[in-house]
Formats: C-alpha cells, structure tokens, sequence
C-alpha cells in the first residue's frame, strides 16, 4: 500500500515515541495476563522505596528548600526545586538497591510476552524457549526459561554517573528541572529498548549505529523524557517500572511495522510505471 503525501511527510517529522510510556499503563490495565507480575516484589519494593522517600524528606528537604530560597526570587520556586531534588535523588537510591536486583527478570517477561502476544514470537524464540501451544491465550505461560544474561537494562555506571552530575540542575529556577528530564532520558531512552536489542541479535556496532540515526537519537530521547518523569511519581513509580516494559515493548513493535512498512514502500517505488493504455 502507497503511503500518501501527508502520511509520508508525518512519519518523517514527527513521533509517536514519548507516547508508549503511557501507552504502557493502558496496555498494562487492559490486559489481564499482565496483572499477576504485580505479586510478589513490588509489594514489598513500593514499601521500601516509600521509606527510602519518606526519610529523604524528613531529613533532607527542608535544608535543600532553605539553601534554594537564598537564589531564587520566589519561594514557591524554591519548594517546587527542592521537590523534584529529592525525588532525583530517591530515584537514583532505589535504582541502586532495588531495580536491577529485583525487577528486571520481571521486565523481561513483561517484554517477551508483549511480543509473542503481538504476534513476533520468532524474534522472542531466538532467546529463549516458546511453548507451541498456540491454544494457550496467556503469552506469559508460553514463555520457557529466561536465556543466561537476559536483560530488560542493564546496570549502567556511566549513566548513573551522569545522573548524578546532572542532579544539581534541579537547582536552577524554572529551566533546570526539564532540562535534567531531557538529559537524563538522553541516556535512559536507548537502555529502555535494550532487550529489543538482544532479541534482534544486533552487535554493539549495530545497536550504535540503530540508536544513533538521526530520527532514532530523538525519538529515544523523548522516550526516555516520559519515562523519567514517570519515575518521578512517588508511591507510583515502581508500578511504572512495570508499566514502561510494556511501552518499550510496544514501541518495539512500532519499530518493527516501521520497518516491514518502509521495505514495502521502496519495493513499490522501484517497481516500473504501469504500461500506458489508451481508453477504448
């Protein structure tokens, strides 16, 4: 099918990227066969990063607030700074102690099951086993062992120490706290899309070079955009772990129809003109 003009010009200008993060929490609540991966460790995760918050404010909030209310012009400025300071903070903490230990075999589930449910289960069957059993309506059962090294993210040093370089923007008036979202999903985004990478067997020269074109370096970014400002949700963010697999997930599957989609397209161009007929 010949994309027209407009539709051309749309999918070559603009994104639907920053839009799968949020995707991810309808998906998640409409689909049933997702809701048992809330059991277990994300009770007892969300329990424990309220507490790593609850003692960051009680501790730390109101010398950060008073220490801002020295440079800037408001106060109201200085409590909305000094907020979303300690949440990059407990963000940074929890993501030390808890995510990748926790729940990341999670995430990778949540993964592989949005993509055989979505019908690319030959891409998931090239790292690990999928049940035949094509009766089977919940994807998550069909899903075998987990491949040794399987990852949704990986632990990144470099990109918690950007992070932590980056923190101190939440500092400056009005600017900073975007612009830390914008830098930080920078980095976030490509790593969101990790498992993508393992599943499509790219090297690390190709998955430089798949993050680094020139619409894909943006549409990351925004993704990781959403996905930080998500983080940013206290009690809720845990649940968005969660629910930004799913995302990723489906955005992989956009990328994917991308794909099939522009091949069609450039096999129609090359086809030659239809033979002209005169009318009878």
């Amino acid at each position: 099918m010949t994309l027209s003009p407009f539709k051309r010009f749309m999918r070559a200008n603009f994104s639907p990227a920053p839009l799968y993060p949020l995707k991810g929490i309808w998906y998640f609540a409409s689909h049933r066969y997702l809701w048992p991966l809330l059991k277990g460790r994300l009770l007892p995760l969300t329990v424990l990063s309220m507490a790593v918050l609850a003692v960051l404010f009680l501790t730390a909030y109101l010398p950060i607030v008073a220490f801002l209310a020295l440079f800037h012009l408001t106060r109201g400025s200085a409590f909305a700074n000094g907020t979303f300071f300690i949440l990059g903070v407990g963000n940074l903490l929890i993501a030390l102690l808890f995510e990748a230990l926790f729940v990341d075999d999670t995430q990778v589930d949540i993964f592989d099951a949005i993509m055989i449910a979505e019908g690319y289960e030959q891409l998931v069957k090239s790292r690990r086993p999928v049940s035949e059993d094509i009766d089977e309506s919940d994807p998550v059962k069909r899903l075998g062992a987990r491949e040794k090294g399987a990852q949704f993210a990986p632990f990144s040093v470099r990109q918690i120490l950007e992070f932590v370089i980056l923190l101190p923007m939440n500092f400056i008036p009005f600017v900073g706290v975007p612009l830390f979202l914008l830098l930080t999903g920078y980095r976030a985004g490509p790593l969101l899309n990790w498992r993508y990478f393992q599943i499509k067997e790219f090297n690390r020269k190709q998955r430089r070079d798949f993050v680094k074109a020139k619409k894909r370096r943006f549409e990351y970014m925004w993704f990781g955009f959403v996905y930080m400002c998500l983080q940013l949700v206290p009690v809720l963010s845990m649940l968005f772990l969660l629910t930004s697999a799913v995302g990723s997930a489906l955005w992989s599957v956009h990328i994917e129809q991308e794909s099939l989609s522009r091949i069609a397209t450039e096999e129609e161009d090359l086809l030659p003109p239809a033979a002209y007929q005169d009318e009878p």
